[in-house]
């Protein structure tokens, strides 16, 4: 079966922006990115090394290390690379700032979307109400098992702000949810829970798409780090204001 190279989050429809999660079929950069119709842009990719620094890209594009990246050029392509963790990209469409943001579970205990998100109201001056946030295919937890730990700091950066989901032991009914326990094994969703970070951040619900499919559960379309054992390729998502 033959796959498109790029997905276009609906999310961003009628708005002045480009924005696409890539798939294996998208193949090298330089290639992908003429193809995307984006010649002439520059390309910007944090160093990446699972931090929760937010960086706002101006006219410094010298690669800093930082899991999320900021701007509002209109010259500049920013985005992140991922293969299981959740790619995230945003958009204020009032003030036209975009954002892309790689959320693992290191980041995503780490509250890197929340970060960001607070960086674009408090630096730039975004209201949540206008932020629009597409997150793309990260692994699900059909495929995802974990330890103990990593459960408890996600689940502290996350759920204490919708309530109580009880012991961590209980398993978790709701297909919303993001922690479940399978037998003996929890099971985390990164991408539901980067959702629910963006909402106890101010998001509203409506303003935000996510992919429902998974890396693990499709490694013919898409890199994972974890089906492969560690050696493999990697996702872009990329954002532009035009």
């Amino acid at each position: 079966m033959s796959y498109e190279p790029i997905i276009t989050p609906p999310i961003f429809s009628g708005f002045p922006v480009k924005a696409f999660f890539t798939t294996k079929a998208f193949g090298s950069l330089e290639l992908g990115v003429q193809s995307a119709e984006l010649k002439g842009s520059v390309v910007y990719l944090p160093i990446q090394k699972h931090t929760d620094k937010v960086l706002i890209v101006d006219y410094d594009v010298d690669p800093k290390i930082a899991d999320a990246v900021i701007t509002n050029r209109k010259d500049i392509l920013i985005g992140i690379q991922t293969a299981d963790c959740a790619p995230v990209l945003l958009y204020d469409a009032k003030r036209h700032i975009a954002g892309a943001v790689h959320a693992g579970w290191r980041g995503t205990a780490a509250e890197i979307l929340k970060k960001t998100i607070r960086t674009m109201t408090d630096r730039l001056y975004s209201s949540p109400d206008d932020i629009l946030i597409a997150i793309g295919t990260g692994i699900r937890w059909c495929c995802y098992n974990v330890g103990y730990e990593v459960i408890e700091a996600v689940e502290k950066a996350t759920s204490s702000e919708f309530g109580d989901f009880g012991e961590l032991s209980r398993a978790v009914q709701s297909s919303e949810d993001y922690i479940i326990k399978k037998g003996e094994k929890y099971c985390l969703d990164l991408p539901t829970a980067n959702k629910y970070q963006a909402i106890s951040s101010g998001v509203p619900a409506d303003n935000i798409w996510m992919s429902d499919e998974c890396t693990f559960c499709l490694p013919e379309k898409y890199y994972s780090y974890r089906y492969a054992k560690g050696v493999t390729g990697r996702q872009y998502g990329f954002i532009g204001i035009v």
